[in-house]
């Protein structure tokens, strides 16, 4: 019976068997064998039984390990026995010198690695799909907004490239932390090595060799979880953004507004009782599921605060936070992907509410050309804000409440006023910032 939505709801299938119980089984197989040719590299084990383990340690099951596992209640070695058991006289070197979380942990930082690998490249087709249309709308003028009220204009296509340029900053924090997270670890039951000898540094730089890991520099008997809080640390920046993107687009999808719209499906329905609802559901999962991915922060950052050489505190807690902040995270990428690729913007609603204040919203370009004309410019902007209240006061248009100002008119002629007062002349460098970023961020997505 499934219970937890990710089971039948959320994630995606790739991301799902990363962190399934047969691949986490997997990763612990890959890294007893891994120990065993990295032992006999430096003649710890007989050749021929490492030969041996990676032949037959793939035979093992995870059915078999469970049922160990009943017995004597410890997963790790219960997994040890199930690959012991088909290995032959060669199953007596298997875990040889290992401590659990020596195993345990560097198959953590197998899934980490696996994980990392696909949301790198769900960014990277996310930051495709926001360069495309930052490109295709650079000249597309609205409404720029603070504090929810209308202001100067700006173009969508800044807005898409500020989101593209934040996804891109995701990318290049992922590969600077990559090697801090994709790590393993061979240091026995204290970090001291003890029980590997004097090659003990040596083995485990084999072994992390083998697996296509980093190994740690030092440890105690866990690896060290401020990489993995980092990790989390790092989803939750991530669903921040996606959460971002979610937010805008549900506000410009507002009726009132109507500038942005999700794709509709021809048989979708909005409302179980109100037939005409276009509902941005999916934007709106997006938003909800970047808390959960938030909450996982505190429970990893904690994780780090354990007694002495270790405790076990750790281990329930990241059985939850790993899977659900990677499958969550991975599967709000994939939606706000399919929402940008869809996204429909309303040209008429955009340029209706960019005229909507008469004028007003481009205040600033007047004060800015009377100040050129040789006006003061706190006295400029006195004067434009008290007109500007005027003209929402009056509902008549500042062109005509600035054109009977005689300080204005003294330097400005009621055409040239209403020129300053175009939308589609105040954008500034708009399209070519956006040309440039994506000139910059281009490479990023091959």
């Amino acid at each position: 019976m499934a219970i937890h939505p990710i089971d039948f709801r959320y994630g995606t299938p790739e991301m799902k068997k990363i962190w399934g119980e047969e691949n986490r089984f997997a990763a612990v197989v890959q890294a007893e064998v891994a120990l065993a040719k990295a032992e006999a590299d430096h003649g710890m084990i007989p050749e021929k039984a490492a030969d041996e383990i990676v032949k037959l340690a793939k035979n093992a099951s995870l059915t078999r390990a469970k049922e160990i596992e009943d017995e004597i209640s410890h997963d790790m070695m219960a997994i040890v026995k199930a690959v012991t058991e088909v290995c032959g006289e060669s199953g007596r070197w298997i875990h040889y010198g290992a401590t659990s979380n020596d195993i345990l942990d560097t198959a953590t930082g197998i899934q980490l690695k696996e994980s990392m690998f696909l949301i790198e490249g769900k960014l990277r087709k996310l930051l495709s799909v926001l360069l495309e249309r930052a490109t295709e709308t650079k000249t597309l003028v609205c409404a720029g907004r603070t504090h929810g009220q209308i202001g100067v204009p700006t173009t969508y296509g800044l807005r898409f490239a500020i989101w593209a340029s934040e996804v891109a900053r995701h990318i290049e924090r992922l590969e600077q932390m990559r090697p801090r997270v994709a790590v393993g670890q061979m240091t026995g039951a204290v970090g001291t090595q003890a029980a590997m000898g004097k090659s003990g540094h040596e083995i485990m730089v084999s072994m992390m060799a083998y697996l296509g890991l980093h190994p740690v520099d030092v440890s105690n008997q866990i690896i060290q979880r401020d990489r993995y809080a980092e990790y989390v640390m790092f989803l939750a920046n991530v669903s921040t953004t996606l959460d971002k993107i979610g937010v805008e687009v549900r506000m410009m999808q507002r009726s009132e507004i109507g500038e942005m719209e999700e794709a509709f499906g021809k048989k979708q329905v909005g409302s179980s009782t109100m037939p005409h609802k276009r509902n941005p559901i999916k934007s709106e999962q997006v938003c909800g599921l970047a808390r959960i991915v938030r909450a996982m922060v505190e429970p990893a950052l904690m994780n780090n605060t354990l007694w002495d050489e270790r405790d076990l505190t750790n281990s329930s807690c990241e059985r939850v936070t790993f899977p659900e902040s990677s499958i969550l995270t991975d599967h709000i990428l994939n939606l706000m992907i399919g929402v940008i690729s869809g996204l429909k913007l309303n040209e008429d609603n955009i340029r209706k509410n960019l005229n909507i204040l008469n004028g007003v919203n481009m205040a600033e370009s007047v004060m800015i050309e009377l100040t050129k004309r040789g006006m003061d410019r706190q006295e400029a902007h006195e004067i434009i804000r008290m007109s500007s209240m005027t003209a929402l006061e009056l509902h008549r248009p500042l062109a005509a409440i600035l054109a009977e100002n005689p300080g204005v008119s003294k330097y400005l002629t009621f055409e040239e006023i209403e020129e300053l007062l175009l939308p589609d002349n105040y954008i500034g460098t708009a399209i070519s910032q956006v040309e440039s970023l994506a000139e910059k961020l281009t490479p990023f997505v091959l």
